[in-house]
């Protein structure tokens, strides 16, 4: 079957399921895609293994939500910083020093579970120092992107990339805590050192990543919240999550939703977990479709009112299964809802500001979660977890709908003349 044969057979598949040119066309795509994959479930490993390791030394549940604090707190700063940086050096030895330095840290924990060094603020201030790694890494490696493929196909590989991210994310922990089980913390800690090694080959074999304008010199975050500052459909990329995130977002109360209405224990919490992130998955496993879709803006406010009305009426039923359906429904349209926001950040964003704008991506993605669990507790406290989630999935829609009506330009956004 000659090439043009087999791309005609695959159509029909690709309508449903995920494109794979970007993997097909590109070994340099393949290779970092590939890397970050195995990073990823790396990363999900240790998260759960330093969490087991601190409240095994403390037995103190606050001690171990204090490992979110840890990491939140500079992922948010040199998250912005980090993309400044990824602007104005060359990508690829950003990468390379930044991954380098997660796999020196992962070596270090498994040195330490080794010797039996069991110190709670030495595990804190590691997790610190892999959040900044992770904040310097992650511009830089998503900047890359527009670089190794064309601008048709970078859809195709923010749903690829959105597969590997919640894949790591649900496969890492589980395969941390088998690990842990049977070999001992520092068995989950020596793994994910190796792993990171599939990252650096493939930040290897890139070609340099100089930034496209001559003379640029500094890292500038205010150039970039600037630039942002005058470019509408950038900016409706970022509220139209806030809408999802802040307002709809119903995490924190999965222990008490679980207890109260299902009349379950830690395992109900944990379905009610990983629902959305199945959903997720999902998402990016049956994304062929997207690939028809020319007006992003629309599919994004589309994808985060279908996010809203999955989360109210989740606040509605009182059936375990169909709750876990809803939940799944949510997590898939937020999937969605990513995959056109970065292309849209990474196709009508210029080169020079790519990985600010990565930057500020990475901190709304990371922070916005975290005031949506506070802005959910907050409403459940004063009124029920009921009120909470209903009300928020509602408040979400009306607030994505008050958008639509606000942002015109956003809505006629064309992905075959993308305009910031």
């Amino acid at each position: 079957m000659s090439a043009t044969e087999q791309e005609k057979a695959e159509e029909p598949r690709q309508r449903v399921f995920a494109d794979l040119t970007p993997l097909r066309t590109s070994p340099d795509y393949r290779r970092l895609w590939f890397g970050n994959t195995v990073s990823w479930v790396g990363q999900g490993m240790t998260s759960l293994a330093i969490s087991l390791q601190v409240y095994d030394i403390t037995r103190s549940p606050f001690a171990v939500g204090l490992v979110g604090v840890f990491s939140l707190v500079p992922l948010i700063v040199f998250g912005l910083y980090g993309g400044a940086i990824a602007d104005t050096v060359d990508r690829r030895k950003l990468g390379l020093v930044s991954a380098a330095g997660s796999a020196v840290l992962s070596a270090v924990l498994a040195a330490s579970a080794f010797a039996g060094f069991e110190r709670v603020w030495f595990l804190y201030a590691v997790v610190a120092l892999q959040s900044v790694c992770g904040a310097l890494n992650a511009p830089a490696r998503s900047s890359m992107i527009p670089r190794l493929l064309p601008a048709e196909q970078l859809r195709a590989a923010n749903a690829l990339n959105s597969m590997t991210t919640t894949f790591g994310t649900l496969a890492g922990p589980a395969i941390g805590g088998v690990l842990v089980g049977f070999g001992g913390y520092q068995t989950a800690y020596s793994i994910d050192a190796v792993a990171f090694f599939a990252a650096l080959y493939a930040m290897w074999r890139l070609p340099a990543m100089l930034p496209e304008r001559a003379g640029a010199k500094r890292a500038s975050v205010l150039d970039g919240l600037r630039f942002l500052a005058t470019r509408p459909n950038l900016r409706m990329t970022f509220f139209s999550d806030f809408c999802a995130m802040i307002l709809a977002h119903p995490r924190a109360l999965f222990p008490a939703v679980a207890a109260l209405w299902y009349d379950g224990d830690a395992r109900v919490t944990g379905m009610l977990v990983a629902a959305p992130a199945l959903g997720a998955l999902l998402g990016g496993v049956i994304s062929g479709w997207q690939g028809r879709i020319r007006h992003h803006g629309q599919a994004i406010l589309i994808s985060v009112a279908c996010w809203g009305t999955a989360i109210a009426a989740f606040g509605l039923t009182r059936n375990l299964w169909l709750g876990l359906l809803l939940l799944a429904l949510a997590g898939y349209s937020d999937t969605v809802s990513m995959i056109f926001r970065n292309t849209m950040l990474q196709v009508a964003a210029p080169d020079e500001m790519r990985g600010r704008l990565q930057g500020v991506f990475i901190v709304v993605v990371a922070g916005g979660p975290r005031l949506g669990d506070f802005l959910a507790g907050s409403v459940a406290d004063l009124t029920s977890p009921a009120v909470a989630i209903t009300g928020g999935g509602i408040a979400c829609v009306v607030a994505v709908g008050a958008l639509a009506l606000y942002a015109r330009g956003f809505r006629r956004y064309d992905a075959l003349s993308p305009t910031a």
